[in-house]
């Protein structure tokens, strides 16, 4: 009688295990954040890098709901019709981030394309709001492509963070399958307009392992450097769930250090690469 051969999936390797966050500041985080029922991407996300962030005084808060109007291929959050804009929202975040203490906050936010100003309203109140009760606190709004808007992005440039970022996400041969409704040059001029508005710093982050090659990556790091961003970030792309993209390879940490060395010498400031790095990953490091 035959029988059927089933493939067990390929198991994650070894340079992919993380360590249990520990640590006083992160155990005091924690509680606070339990205590309060603060919205943080990092607990939410189940972030790799939760302990070393929150050790540092550095936590991402999501905006404008958790329901996004897009329907990218490698994202975990929802999609759906969105719920209403909670206008208290600004002041919610603050009040976290000072129950919290957080030294530098990164905020980021689902794709609100059901809005007439695309959330940019709330985006910049809660800048404002923050800087208000946390005068000392940094920031960084990593922000959608609100369609390419300029109307819409120079609310962002208006209310000036410290850092602007914009995630590329993948190489320009996989973006219509990895992030459907998203545009590879529109992402690429969204990143440049910030720049020559006089941002301080802008920033931009790509998954690997969804089957680019060694050369693609490469051109997409050319890409962002003509854009004129200034920090990249580069991690492994690790599949939500079963309906989501599958991993078609897990890249080792020494191609990882390859794309550092060739970010470095094509001239970013910063190059955050390696297998668990994140978009908001040493975010604390990037504004200076």
């Amino acid at each position: 009688m035959a029988t059927e051969s089933v493939f067990p999936p390929t198991p994650k390797p070894k340079w992919l295990r993380v360590k249990l966050p520990v640590g006083q500041k992160y155990t005091e985080l924690r509680g606070l954040v339990d205590k309060y029922k603060l919205n943080t991407i990092c607990a939410s996300g189940s972030c790799p890098n939760m302990g070393e962030c929150w050790g540092e005084g550095t936590a991402t808060f999501m905006i404008l709901g958790n329901i996004c109007t897009r329907s990218c291929g490698f994202c975990g959050v929802k999609t759906g019709r969105p719920e209403n804009v909670d206008w208290e929202e600004p002041e919610k975040v603050a009040r976290s981030i000072k129950i919290m203490n957080i030294k530098h906050a990164v905020i980021t936010s689902v794709d609100r394309d059901d809005l007439k100003d695309m959330g940019t309203i709330i985006w910049a109140e809660t800048v404002k709001a923050i800087r208000r009760m946390n005068p000392k606190t940094t920031l960084e709004t990593l922000i959608p492509d609100f369609q390419g808007s300029e109307k819409h992005l120079d609310k962002i440039i208006e209310v000036a963070p410290e850092v602007v970022s914009h995630n590329i996400e993948t190489v320009r041969r996989l973006t219509r399958e990895v992030r459907i409704q998203a545009k590879y040059d529109k992402s690429l001029a969204v990143l440049k307009y910030l720049k020559e508005q006089g941002l301080n710093r802008t920033k931009s982050g790509i998954m690997l392992g969804l089957g680019e090659t060694e050369e693609e990556v490469i051109q997409t790091l050319h890409d962002l450097k003509d854009a004129k961003v200034d920090v990249v970030t580069i991690g492994q792309y690790l599949q939500p769930s079963k309906k989501h993209l599958p991993v078609k390879e897990f890249i080792t940490p020494e191609q990882f250090e390859k794309y550092e060395k060739i970010g470095k010498e094509l001239g970013f400031i910063h190059v955050e690469s390696g297998p668990l790095v994140r978009s908001s990953y040493h975010a604390e490091k990037h504004i200076h």
